[in-house]
């Protein structure tokens, strides 16, 4: 079985031979990874096919998740509401928050992904990167977009945000129903350039920053509202802000794996969250990045014996992060293969 079907089975809830490796990597660590600079890696489309192809050469048995991710680090979703992109050779692009915060975001309508900002733009590279894909026997099968807090934050910073959700909530409900609308629009759009995907990936962390109530409120909501239109299909949910005081909430959403933090145990994860596919847990920064294979492998152990392995994909409580080295990738599949 393919690293994609073993992933894609265990997320269903069936049963593997053994634990699946999977991985969410993106800009933040493949142009280092790959020894280019970060616009190089943007603007050039070749460039970035060979890296993202030769990841599965490299490493035959992880699932990278999502996968020939068409992505300018956070930009895409906030360049559509017309926030200022800051670029940079060794880095993904920076965000701006909106002159005038929350007032302007007010009137604002749901951003169309075939006119507004960047999102255009990637359509068409993934409409061309699936046509070179399935002549070289591969597929985007699953797409990507940042959850309505997170690109909230972008778009009014992150103190301001916090501040409205407590001071104005009617106001940041608004907001946030036109960011939900705009990014299920996003997700379908790219669903339909690529055609055939099997599965999203929202990516969340803002709720983890959450009180229950506010979570319940402002959170909750429009998150299901995002996993419910894309019901059929496997929905990743990343959110590595540690938030255990949300566990059983989180639990309540219609997702099928969760991406958390490796400060929240996994063990008490599983006992929260029973009918999830837990995809964790081993640090990305600490170990994964500044650890070594030895330490990697440890980390791996724990998480297996913890949860004996069940309805389980050994992965990093979070993305990969700059520096990550193929070695501790290596140890991470390594461990698996033992298990």
């Amino acid at each position: 079985m393919d690293p994609w079907n073993h992933f894609m089975t265990v997320a269903r809830g069936g049963a593997t031979g053994r634990t699946p490796v999977a991985l969410i990597v993106d800009s933040p660590w493949l142009p280092g990874y790959a020894g280019v600079d970060t616009l190089d890696y943007f603007l050039y489309p070749d460039l970035w096919w060979r890296i993202n192809r030769d990841l599965l050469t490299r490493c035959p048995d992880v699932a990278w998740i999502p996968g020939f991710w068409v992505e300018y680090g956070m930009a895409v979703e906030p360049s559509a509401f017309g926030a200022r992109v800051i670029w940079h050779h060794n880095s993904p692009p920076s965000i701006e928050p909106l002159p005038g915060g929350l007032d302007a975001l007010m009137g604002v309508g749901v951003a169309d992904p075939h006119e507004h900002g960047f999102m255009p733009l990637v359509l068409q590279r993934y409409r061309d990167a699936q046509r070179r894909l399935k002549a070289e026997g591969y597929a985007v099968r699953m797409v990507a977009a940042r959850g309505p807090l997170v690109l909230a934050s972008w778009l009014l910073g992150i103190t301001e945000l916090m501040v409205a959700l407590k001071r104005q909530p009617e106001r940041v409900a608004q907001a946030l129903d036109v960011l939900t609308e705009t990014i299920i629009a996003w997700l379908r759009a790219q669903a339909e350039a690529v055609g055939g995907v099997e599965g999203i990936l929202l990516l969340d962390d803002i709720p983890g920053m959450l009180s229950p109530k506010l979570f319940d409120a402002l959170a909750a909501p429009y998150l299901a509202r995002i996993f419910d239109a894309f019901n059929g299909l496997v929905r990743v949910y990343h959110n590595d802000t540690p938030c255990p005081h949300l566990l059983t909430r989180l639990a309540a959403l219609p997702f099928e794996v969760f991406n958390f933090s490796h400060e929240t145990d996994v063990a008490s994860v599983r006992t929260a969250m029973p009918d999830q596919v837990l995809m964790e847990n081993v640090p990305p920064l600490a170990v994964m990045t500044q650890g070594t294979p030895d330490q990697v492998t440890a980390w791996a152990r724990a998480c297996l014996e913890k949860t004996d392995g069940r309805r389980l994909i050994l992965s990093a409580g979070g993305g990969v992060s700059p520096g990550t080295p193929a070695d501790n990738i290596d140890a991470l599949v390594a461990a698996a293969l033992d298990a």
